[in-house]
């Protein structure tokens, strides 16, 4: 058990969910390389499965640096239980499955990770699973899209990729306890905890790619669910069937990451809504997209809801997108984002490439949209970047 007990957000990060005293003496939590576990004697192998006793059996099962590292996630999460997976969409698939099976319906926003609705549309549809896209935030929309004694999941994202629309959590709670035994899901990955507690306010699961902001350091694969003890229990036993598991050097880096996630998300905050603010007033931008801005249409709901507005920054530009992404010498030309570094990149390139130009204009990729995914770069250096690639867009 975890010696330090604390409600802040700098000392859970350091020191949430970790013994004082740890094997070997060590400060940092051990990588344990091993894919299996010695037992003494058949006793002891007895006493394991009669759950007398809490150790690790077999690589695929758990890990204790992985173990570590999702405690560290539940004491951030407020979360009873978490579970870590080798991806974020191992992470929602795993979750998918296990809660969902033929004759099932589940509701899906329209602007969720395109990857989740691609799974949701291709994968579960040809297992019989039946879905509902709605757009976010429109409750009639939504709650006429339930299916009481059907409807099993209702999963949303917010702040969502590209244009940060935020979901309004409590409505989503709403339509969920109006079809009782459904599940509501939301995929953070964009707020982390420090900028939203889905948990508190009224999720049921709690998703995250942590690759994104809560590993931090753009060198890790990994994802998370958190949330109520059997739920999580049962989505981590499946995970043992299905294998998507966290390599514990993976672990390792993530638990590093997350006792620097307070500072980090404080910065990329503050930075991102000052390049915001910079490039609304820009004329060469059209249009800016962060729910920092009084002009994004969530922005009453995100300063209610949220406690930060986030580090991600999409804009349109008058010009040539590819040209102004080019011409950029400090921000990083890549996907992914949440790291220490800026990134930025053309959705209609990066991620909907294989879409014809109608194709992505039909779901809202516009050839003009650039994101930049803030980091830990003063905002100075960042804007005197983008002023001088805006010139040649």
């Amino acid at each position: 058990m975890a010696d330090v007990r604390s409600r802040n957000w700098g000392t859970l990060a350091v020191r949430g969910a970790e013994p004082r005293r740890k094997a070997f003496a060590s400060v940092t939590t051990p990588v344990v390389h091993s894919a299996t576990y010695a037992f003494d004697d058949s006793a002891e192998i007895i006493r394991y499965f009669n759950g007398e006793i809490d150790r690790e059996e077999y690589g695929r099962y758990g890990n204790p640096t992985v173990r570590a590292a999702e405690e560290k996630l539940s004491a951030l999460e407020g979360a009873a239980e978490s579970a870590l997976f080798s991806s974020g969409m191992a992470a929602v698939t795993t979750a998918l499955f296990e809660l969902l099976k033929a004759g099932d319906h589940l509701v899906v926003t329209s602007d969720s990770y395109r990857r989740t609705r691609q799974f949701v549309r291709i994968v579960l549809a040809r297992l019989g699973v039946e879905h509902t896209l709605v757009a976010p935030n429109d409750e009639r929309a939504l709650l006429a899209a339930l299916r009481p004694g059907r409807t099993r999941v209702i999963l949303s994202e917010s702040p969502t990729n590209p244009y940060l629309r935020v979901a309004d959590i409590a409505l989503l709670a709403k339509a969920r306890d109006a079809c009782p035994g459904a599940n509501l899901i939301i995929d953070a990955t964009f707020a982390t905890p420090i900028n939203q507690r889905p948990l508190e306010q009224g999720a049921d699961l709690v998703v995250h790619s942590c690759t994104k902001y809560l590993g931090g350091h753009n060198d890790l694969l990994a994802g998370s669910v958190s949330g109520r003890a059997p739920l999580v229990a049962a989505i981590r036993d499946l995970r043992g069937v299905l294998g998507g598991v966290l390599d514990p050097q993976s672990a390792f880096l993530l638990l590093r990451g997350l006792k620097t996630l307070p500072l980090r998300i404080a910065r990329q905050n503050e930075s991102a809504l000052q390049i915001a603010r910079w490039l609304e007033a820009h004329p060469r931008v059209q249009q800016v997209f962060h729910p920092g801005l009084p002009s994004h249409p969530d922005h009453l709901l995100a300063a209610k809801q949220m406690s930060g507005f986030g580090g991600v920054v999409s804009f349109r530009v008058r010009g040539d997108a590819s040209r102004l992404v080019d011409a950029c010498k400090l921000a990083t030309l890549a996907p992914s984002l949440g790291a220490v570094e800026t990134l930025i990149e053309q959705p209609a390139l990066m991620s909907y490439f294989e879409l014809t130009r109608e194709q992505r204009e039909e779901v809202g990729i516009t050839d003009d949209l650039v994101r930049l995914s803030v980091g830990l770069e003063d905002a100075e250096d960042i804007i005197a970047d983008l002023a001088q690639a805006l010139e040649a867009a």
